[in-house]
């Protein structure tokens, strides 16, 4: 798969990332929501300011936003690296590092542009709620199972 071809996924993940949480912060405030699915799914908007599941959300803004944009630039840079060391036959892996890429960017542009990440995807089972996610953290999460999932169907060393 050629590069530009990466590159080009990069850019829609990242792009439909920014796209769908401009239409919400547009039209919604924080804190409204709407069921889609009764009792499993809901359009809830919010701000996490901390990293998966919120942690470290209570550190000084100065710290935490210092630590997650550094954070991110770093893991970036290492997908970068390995998507660039990946061999060009392996394709699913590379689709899935390209994923993660742009997932990735995508919650680092919120980060640097306003000090938190915003998420509109609520999972729940009656009172039970999943942390609220969006685009980004979708494909982060799906390219990761794909790059684990591989990596357990032909480990290095093995003969094909």
């Amino acid at each position: 798969m050629k590069p530009r071809i990466l590159a080009l996924i990069v850019a829609v993940v990242f792009a439909l990332d920014q796209y769908t949480k401009h239409l919400i912060m547009r039209d919604w405030q924080v804190g409204e929501s709407v069921p889609v699915i009764p009792s499993f799914f809901s359009l809830t908007y919010v701000r996490n300011r901390g990293g998966a599941f919120g942690m470290l959300a209570n550190l000084p803004d100065a710290w935490r936003v210092t630590f997650f944009v550094a954070f991110a630039v770093i893991t970036v840079g290492a997908l970068v690296w390995l998507l660039a060391s990946t061999a060009r036959e392996d394709i699913l892996q590379r689709l899935a590092i390209a994923a993660v890429i742009g997932g990735a960017a995508g919650n680092l542009f919120d980060r640097i542009r306003y000090g938190e990440v915003v998420d509109f995807l609520d999972v729940y089972v009656r009172d039970w709620h999943w942390p609220a996610f969006n685009v980004a953290d979708s494909f982060i999460s799906c390219g990761v199972v794909v790059l684990l999932l591989a990596s357990m169907a032909s480990p290095r060393g093995a003969p094909d």
